[in-house]
C-alpha cells in the first residue's frame, strides 16, 4: 500500500493551506532581525527533511541559492521536478539529516513543517544539530518549526487534526491522527493514523497511511541543544509574525513552537 510519503503531490496537496510566500517572508524577516550586519544578506539556504522543497523553491524564486535535502527518493525526485516546472534552480540531494555532510556552510538553513518528529531518540536529534552546526556559516540562522507543545499536552490543542484543501480543482479531506492515537508515555512515540481522500475528474482516490510521531517537549529541545553544543537560542515564536505582529511562543494564540539557532561565536544583540 502507498503511504502519504510515497505520494510527494498527494503529500504536497495536504499541506497546501500553507502560506509558504508569507513563511519565507517571515523567515527572512527573522534574518534580518537576528542576524549580525557584518554577515550580510541571505544568499544561500538549506532546506532538511524538505520533502516538496516548496519553501526551497519559494526562495530560489527570491534570488536565493537553494538547497534541498530528503531521505526519501520519492520526494528527492518530486522536488527536483517541481523546481524545473516553476523554472528556479534548486540543488536536490537525498541524504539523512543526521549524517549529511555537504562540504560547504549556509546563511539559513530550515526545517519546517514538524520534521524533527522523524528524530526518535535523543542521540539523533542531538546528530542533526550538530550537522547543522557544521554547516552554518559565521552568522547563520537555523530555523525549526515545530508542532507546538499544547498539541499533545492538553486537551486544547491549537491544531485540528482534522482539514480540508482546494487547488487546481482537486478536493480532499485530511484526518492526520486520531483520538485513539495516543502518545507512549514512556518513548513520546504516537502512531499517527493518516487518512487522505482525493476528489478529482469524478473519481475519488483514498490514501491510508500510520506514520509514526515522536514529540519533542520544549524543555528537551533546550537540552539537545545544550548537548549538541555550538548553537545558542536567538528567539522562539509561537505562529511566522515578525515585529510587532510576532506572537511569543507562551502566548494563547501560539500555534507553534519555532527556535531560531545560531553559532555560538555569535553574541546576541
Amino acid at each position: 500500500m502507498t503511504g502519504i510519503y510515497d505520494d510527494p503531490w498527494a503529500y504536497e496537496l495536504a499541506c497546501s493551506f500553507r502560506d509558504v510566500a508569507a513563511e519565507t517572508g517571515a523567515v527572512l524577516g527573522w534574518c534580518a532581525e537576528h542576524r549580525p550586519d557584518a554577515a550580510g544578506p541571505v544568499r544561500t539556504v538549506l532546506e532538511r527533511a524538505a520533502g516538496p522543497a516548496e519553501h526551497a523553491r519559494e526562495l530560489a524564486r527570491l534570488g536565493l541559492a537553494a538547497t534541498a535535502l530528503d531521505l526519501s527518493p520519492a520526494m528527492c525526485a518530486y522536488a527536483a521536478r517541481e523546481a524545473r516546472r516553476a523554472g528556479v534552480a534548486v540543488e536536490v540531494v537525498q541524504d539523512d539529516m543526521t549524517t549529511f555532510d555537504l562540504g560547504r556552510r549556509f546563511d539559513l538553513v530550515l526545517t519546517m513543517l514538524d520534521s524533527t518528529s522523524h528524530l526518535m531518540t535523543l542521540d539523533a536529534f542531538v546528530a542533526h544539530l550538530r550537522r547543522v552546526a557544521a554547516h552554518l556559516a559565521p552568522g547563520g540562522l537555523y530555523v525549526i518549526e515545530m508542532s507546538h507543545p499544547r498539541d499533545r499536552l492538553s486537551d486544547d490543542p491549537t491544531v485540528s487534526t482534522g482539514w480540508t484543501v482546494e487547488r487546481d480543482g482537486v478536493h480532499a479531506t485530511v484526518r492526520w491522527g486520531e483520538p485513539t492515537d495516543l502518545l507512549d508515555p514512556v518513548t513520546q512515540i504516537a502512531d499517527d493514523h493518516v487518512t487522505m481522500t482525493i476528489e478529482a475528474d469524478g473519481a475519488t482516490r483514498v490514501i491510508e497511511d500510520v506514520v509514526p510521531y515522536r514529540f519533542w517537549t520544549a524543555t528537551e529541545l533546550d537540552a539537545a541543544i545544550r548537548l549538541a553544543g555550538g548553537l545558542d537560542v536567538a528567539a522562539r515564536y509561537g505562529d511566522f509574525g515578525t515585529g510587532a505582529d510576532a506572537v511569543a511562543l507562551t502566548d494563547p494564540e501560539a500555534w507553534r513552537m519555532i527556535t531560531l539557532l545560531r553559532p555560538s561565536s555569535i553574541s546576541a544583540a
